[in-house]
């Protein structure tokens, strides 16, 4: 099998497995309590913010562990946009690009529905940037937050995120950004990138599902999502996950430690893949920016075809891959990042996502090249009979 669905999940690490066994097993401590066990437990948990902070450049304390991105996005979004309209009610509005993941724009949607937010969506050019125009012409007076993703997760397009987070410090919005898919692949210091509060999954980086993080500046104030003990300096209670955050701590320091030569190794992986598989399907639609792209993923429309039709006849030739968002899988619609793109919604419905792991190779990939044009010529074929 060639596994080319890492924007999905990655598989664990062993450097993780083994950095987080002793807190399944013997140290097994409640963090909160106050006897050597749970000691040791809480300090396990401060090194493992420590180590977080230090690849961020970012104090500890503005370190939040949750169970993952879609709860950092969800903690950032109504968090911070709740609290500042608390502080000042004229603050009713939040800014989101039009190719958020849904965890950003369910969130956004339900500040709109429940609690009286306007949603301004900032639109994309046909590559799936967002232009600093286009997002300079989104901030309003009334707006309480912007967040505008890092890396796009399905077309793999890279946002000017130091640009647009300056846009709105000049203008005293806090900007969020989703990093989820960025992390090991771009640099994540967050004073580099100007900004407020950044969004992180620890499976993505080689970390068991179920870890994540937040970070926030220590200024800003968050309303939380999850009431009771007051862990996490009262942002995100809940007795921690010491062997979750160990694990992220522990894959998040390997994959910055590799982070530069992983990514130029790919990146020329991927032009190649880009090329061979447009060469084999001379229809072929290749999705996201020529340039402005994640090392990882290459991702495609293969108009005359059925996205999912595709993935079956590349299943069949042991090559592992997905149409997209895995948290949209199952659903009959067109992608709503490929028709904020321009695309039409039947060609949108052709859509196939390729991403790798770091330790992807010139040989799977030349496979994997060769199966596109065999199965997308098979897909083709069976509809013309």
């Amino acid at each position: 099998m060639i596994f080319l669905d890492a924007a999905a999940t990655t598989p664990v690490r062993r450097e993780v497995l083994e950095a987080m066994w002793p807190y399944l097993s013997g140290e097994f401590g409640n963090p909160s309590s106050h006897h050597s066990l749970g000691e040791a437990a809480a300090d396990a948990l401060a090194e493992a913010r420590a180590a977080v902070a230090k690849v961020l450049g970012c104090r500890a304390g503005e370190v939040t562990f949750t169970s993952g991105g879609t709860e950092a996005d969800n903690l950032a979004l109504k968090g911070i946009a709740l609290a500042r309209r608390a502080a000042d009610p004229s603050l009713d509005r939040v800014a989101i690009s039009a190719i958020e993941h849904p965890a950003v724009e369910e969130s956004a949607d339900y500040l709109r529905r429940v609690h009286g937010f306007t949603v301004d969506v900032v639109p994309v050019d046909r590559h799936g940037l967002v232009t600093p125009e286009a997002f300079a012409a989104a901030l309003r007076p009334e707006t309480a937050l912007a967040s505008i993703m890092y890396a796009n997760n399905e077309v793999g397009t890279v946002q000017p995120v130091r640009e647009l987070a300056g846009l709105a410090a000049g203008r005293g919005i806090p900007f969020h950004s989703d990093a989820v898919q960025a992390a090991g692949w771009l640099p994540l210091r967050v004073k580099d990138l100007g900004v407020d509060a950044l969004s992180l999954s620890g499976h993505k980086l080689g970390a068991p599902k179920g870890s994540g993080v937040l970070f926030a500046k220590g200024r800003l104030r968050m309303e939380p999502l999850v009431h009771g003990g007051g862990q996490e300096r009262g942002r995100r209670s809940g007795t921690e996950n010491v062997a979750g955050a160990v694990a992220f701590a522990t894959a998040l320091t390997l994959a910055a430690d590799e982070q530069q030569l992983v990514a130029a190794r790919v990146a020329a992986l991927r032009d190649a893949f880009i090329r061979a598989v447009l060469q084999a399907v001379p229809g072929a639609v290749l999705t996201g920016h020529p340039e402005r792209r994640l090392p990882s993923v290459a991702s495609f429309c293969f108009p005359g075809t059925s996205g999912e039709s595709v993935l079956l006849e590349l299943e069949r030739r042991g090559v592992v891959c997905s149409s997209g968002s895995a948290c949209a899988a199952g659903s009959d619609a067109p992608s709503p990042v490929l028709l904020a793109l321009g695309l039409e919604a039947e060609v949108a419905q052709t859509a196939v996502r390729f991403s790798f792991t770091s330790a992807v190779t010139e040989a799977e990939l030349g496979q994997a090249a060769a199966a596109v044009g065999d199965a997308v010529g098979s897909v083709m074929g069976i509809g013309r009979r």
